[in-house]
C-alpha cells in the first residue's frame, strides 16, 4: 500500500509542476538556486550524459520508475527484466518464457511491475522482490506491445498483431477492445492528463484514445505514413507523441487538435517520449544517437550520446523521492547496451 501511494503522489507531482519549470533554460548556472522539486543530488552541468553498463547482450528496450522508486526495463536480449538504483546499482531477473522477448514496461497501482512479452504473447508481473507472473493472452500471435497504469486500478496494452487495446486486471483477468482501424498496429500506450488512456497507431497513422469503459476515439494525424511510434503526457495537459518515419515530435489536445514539430536532423527517427521534472518533453531519436528536448512552443535542443550508434530505445523520468524529483531523464540504449541518464538543471 505504502509504494502504491508514493507512485500516486510521484505522478501527482510530476503533473503539478509549477507553470514556471515551463520557462526554466537548461543552461542553468551553478551560482542559480536549484529547482525546489528536484531532490538534492551531486553538483554538475545540464546536458551531462552519465552511462551505466549493462551485462552483455542484454539489449534494454523500455524503461519506467517502478513503485519502490528504483528504474526498471526490459532486456529482450538476454530475456530479463533489469532494476537499477538511482546510484546506478544493476539487478536482472529471468522470465519463465524462453524467448518472450519483453518489450514495454510500467508501475502499476498495485505495487508492482508490469510489462509486456511480444515473442511469448503474454502479459507479465514483476514484484519489487523480482517474483515474475505471467499472463497469457487469449489469442495467440497477439504480440503485446506497450504497457500503461489505468486510473481504474488496472494496467492497459496494446496488440500490435491482435489490433487490439487490452486491459489487465490486478488480479490477472484480461479484456480486449477491437481498434477500429483494420490493421492498425497499436504500439505505445499511456495514461492522459484527462484520465483516459491514450495510444498510437503505427500502420493506422493515428493516435488513438479509450475511456474505462473501452470506448475508441481515433484521430488522423497530417503527415503520411508518419509511422507514430511513443506518447506520453505533458504538464500542459496534451499527449506528446514521435512520429518515427515522419521524423517528428506531435502534440494532440484532449479534443484532437494536432500539432507537429520537425527536428532539424533529418533520419533522427525519434522512438519514445516523457516528460522531464523541468516540465519539457524528452524524446530519444534512434536514428539520430540523441536525446532531444521539446519545449511547449516547439523549441528543440538535442544532445548527442556518448556512445556511437547507441541506437536508444526508451525515456522516462528519473526516480523520484518522497516528495521531490530526480533531476535526469534516463534512457536506454539499444545497441550500446547500457542505461543513460542525462541532467536536467545544473545543481551547484
Amino acid at each position: 500500500m505504502r509504494s502504491a501511494v508514493k507512485l500516486s503522489l510521484a505522478s501527482a507531482f510530476l503533473f503539478a509542476v509549477p507553470a514556471l519549470a515551463q520557462d526554466t533554460s537548461l543552461a542553468l548556472t551553478s551560482s542559480s538556486r536549484p529547482l525546489p522539486w528536484l531532490c538534492r543530488q551531486p553538483a554538475g552541468a545540464a546536458g551531462t550524459v552519465e552511462e551505466i553498463a549493462l551485462e552483455p547482450g542484454a539489449s534494454p528496450v523500455g524503461i519506467t520508475v517502478g513503485p519502490d522508486g528504483h528504474v526498471w526495463f526490459t532486456q529482450p536480449g538476454t530475456n530479463r527484466i533489469g532494476r537499477a538504483t538511482r546510484q546506478g546499482v544493476v539487478s536482472s531477473f529471468d522470465l519463465p518464457t524462453p524467448f518472450a522477448s519483453p518489450q514495454g514496461i510500467t508501475a502499476g497501482l498495485d505495487g508492482n511491475v508490469w510489462f509486456t512479452e511480444l515473442g511469448a504473447g503474454r502479459i507479465g508481473r514483476i514484484t519489487p522482490a523480482g517474483v515474475v507472473t505471467e499472463f497469457p493472452l487469449p489469442q495467440a500471435g497477439s504480440a503485446p506491445s506497450g504497457i500503461t497504469a489505468g486510473l481504474d486500478g488496472n494496467v492497459w496494452f496494446t496488440e500490435q498483431v491482435g489490433n487490439r487495446i487490452g486491459r489487465i486486471t490486478p488480479a490477472g483477468v484480461i479484456t480486449e477492445f477491437a481498434v477500429p482501424t483494420p490493421e492498425s498496429q497499436p504500439r505505445a500506450i499511456s495514461l492522459g492528463v484527462d484520465g483516459n488512456v491514450w495510444f498510437t497507431e503505427q500502420a493506422g497513422n493515428k493516435v488513438g484514445r479509450i475511456t474505462a469503459a473501452g470506448v475508441i476515439t481515433e484521430f488522423p494525424l497530417p503527415t503520411p505514413s508518419s509511422f507514430p511510434s511513443a506518447i506520453a503526457p505533458g504538464v500542459d495537459g496534451a499527449m506528446w507523441f514521435t512520429e518515427q518515419l515522419g521524423n517528428k515530435v506531435g502534440r494532440i489536445t484532449v479534443d484532437g487538435v494536432v500539432t507537429e514539430y520537425a527536428l532539424p536532423n533529418p533520419s533522427s527517427a525519434p522512438v519514445a517520449v516523457s516528460s522531464g521534472a523541468d516540465g519539457h518533453i524528452w524524446f530519444v531519436e534512434q536514428g539520430g544517437n540523441r536525446v532531444g528536448r521539446i519545449t511547449a512552443s516547439g523549441v528543440i535542443t538535442e544532445f548527442d550520446v556518448p556512445t556511437v550508434r547507441s541506437r536508444p530505445a526508451g525515456i522516462t523520468f528519473g526516480p523520484a523521492g518522497f516528495f521531490c524529483l530526480d533531476g535526469n531523464v534516463w534512457f536506454t540504449e539499444r545497441t550500446g547496451n547500457k542505461l543513460g541518464k542525462l541532467r536536467l538543471v545544473t545543481t551547484p
